[in-house]
């Protein structure tokens, strides 16, 4: 494997197997590594190589030349000490860019203090996903860091068969409408001459808060 390439995957529980799949699937090598013997074997000949270590070992991750590797996933969850054991040793190495699941919030904690860049609440990130398209008239939404937001939502009445710049929605609401998409077509940039009507979908970007109020007005 021409690690430099490729990810490390290491834990292949739901999430970390799930996630190596989806990679490979796309055309990237994946080294997958577990503890567990079955769980390595119900992985054979689908992933790049996938290998049977304990990585709480600084050893076994030299062996499997995990340091060389830019890209790195602890997908360790259900054991917190394993997990801080190797994303410690990780960090050690000083190479790889790593993301490590966390399974509550003091397990995020710790994995931030230790220096991960990015870590990641499968279940908490998705549950709030969820939550947010409950409760009100979003059609998709996606958080990101620094208290920004995407939201795929309909235009609200009062700009239906207006062009965006005589709207002055930015102003009013903080948004911008950045993408729509017409009854059965495609989606498409927009423009200052792009009309919004009632049928469309539109996606719109902007501080949480604001890109959260605008997607419940109707």
């Amino acid at each position: 494997m021409k690690a430099a390439d490729s990810v490390a995957v290491i834990g292949l529980g739901r999430f970390g197997g799930a996630l190596a799949l989806e990679l490979e699937s796309a055309g990237t090598e994946v080294l997958g590594i577990d503890i567990d013997e079955e769980v390595v074997q119900s992985y054979s000949g689908l992933l790049t190589h996938v290998v049977r270590a304990d990585t709480t070992r600084e050893e076994a991750l030299r062996q499997l030349s995990v340091p060389d590797f830019e890209r790195v996933v602890v997908g360790i969850g259900s054991v917190l000490e394993a997990s801080i054991l190797t994303t410690s040793i990780l960090l050690r190495f000083e190479r790889s860019t790593i993301w490590a699941k966390a399974i509550s919030e003091p397990h995020a904690q710790i994995l931030s203090q230790l220096g991960v860049e990015h870590v990641i609440r499968p279940e908490h990130d998705m549950g709030r996903r969820v939550a947010h398209l409950v409760r009100g008239t979003m059609l998709d939404y996606v958080e990101f860091e620094d208290n920004f937001a995407m939201v795929k939502t309909r235009p609200p009445r009062e700009y239906w068969d207006r062009e965006l710049g005589t709207t002055g929605l930015r102003a009013k609401y903080g948004v911008t409408v950045v993408a729509v998409r017409r009854s059965n077509g495609t989606w498409d940039y927009t423009t200052a001459q792009t009309v919004l009507y009632d049928d469309d979908e539109i996606i719109v970007a902007g501080p949480t808060a604001k890109a959260e109020l605008f997607s419940s007005v109707l």
